[in-house]
């Protein structure tokens, strides 16, 4: 069954809900609720990769998402560091997280494939081409599907090179990451094509894409908060493709929808 990662971004700037879970209490209150709500795994992330976003010092980074990640670790909730940065991920692991998901593939941190050989963990690899303030420039592409096939098996035979085995890495193929608007939807419709038999994280949710493809009259598709219910569809369509994981705001509907879709295929759906 398709797994569930809540999303607990602790920082201030955030596209959806930046500043909302800053204070530490906050925090890990927001990272039991996910847990509660059924989310199989909580994702914290210290740094914004919101478009336009700048960096944040490494050192704020760990001081935002270590103290998280050890509570909520104390307190039985399995949890994942969403980072570019090495030595975060290291602390974020000693602190208990048990995967670290990278947007950048490993790309922004030289030093990332090596310390998650040396880890021992999960790695989900995203694709990506720059950070946050130039990828919106980079929406240039011949053939989506192909090109970012083809830089995700570049960012595999690099981690698998440093030492990572390739049962440790999860494809993730960037929504909204140098993809604005169309681009993302043929990565979902022809996941199989790039993702060649791997685990997949499908992470849409309330993107700015699906704003753009839900826009009509009296909906304000500029609000994240307004791209909830099509997060869902895609969720529902990622889980009937057989995806890994789907990372999420809202875990509730999330689950709803992978239960849906699990009672669906158990009572044969797809039969001839």
């Amino acid at each position: 069954m398709t797994l569930v990662m809540g999303i607990l971004n602790v920082t201030p700037d955030s596209f959806s809900d930046g500043g909302m879970f800053v204070q530490l209490d906050a925090a890990v209150a927001r990272g039991v609720e996910l847990a509660q709500d059924g989310a199989d795994l909580i994702d914290v992330g210290g740094e914004s990769t919101r478009p336009g976003a700048v960096r944040v010092p490494v050192d704020e980074e760990q001081r935002r998402v270590v103290p998280v990640i050890r509570a909520l670790s104390q307190s039985g909730v399995a949890t994942s560091i969403d980072t570019m940065n090495a030595a975060t991920a290291r602390a974020a692991v000693e602190a208990g997280a048990s995967i670290v998901n990278d947007v950048s593939g490993g790309l922004a941190d030289p030093a990332m494939a090596a310390t998650v050989a040396d880890l021992d963990v999960d790695f989900v690899a995203m694709h990506w081409r720059a950070h946050s303030t130039q990828m919106d420039r980079l929406d240039r592409y011949e053939d989506v599907v192909a090109e970012v096939a083809a830089e995700l098996d570049a960012r595999v035979a690099a981690l698998v090179a440093a030492g990572v085995p390739e049962g440790r890495i999860v494809l993730d193929p960037g929504l909204g990451f140098a993809k604005v608007t169309d681009s993302n939807w043929p990565l979902l419709a022809r996941m199989d094509e790039w993702a060649r038999g791997r685990r997949v994280l499908v992470g849409a949710s309330r993107k700015r894409f699906l704003g753009a493809a839900i826009a009509r009259r009296g909906v304000d598709a500029a609000d994240p908060a307004a791209r909830e219910h099509a997060t869902t569809a895609v969720t529902t369509l990622a889980a009937a493709a057989g995806v890994w994981a789907v990372r999420v705001h809202d875990a509730r509907a999330a689950v709803d929808a992978v239960r849906v879709v699990s009672a669906w295929h158990a009572a044969g759906f797809g039969r001839g």
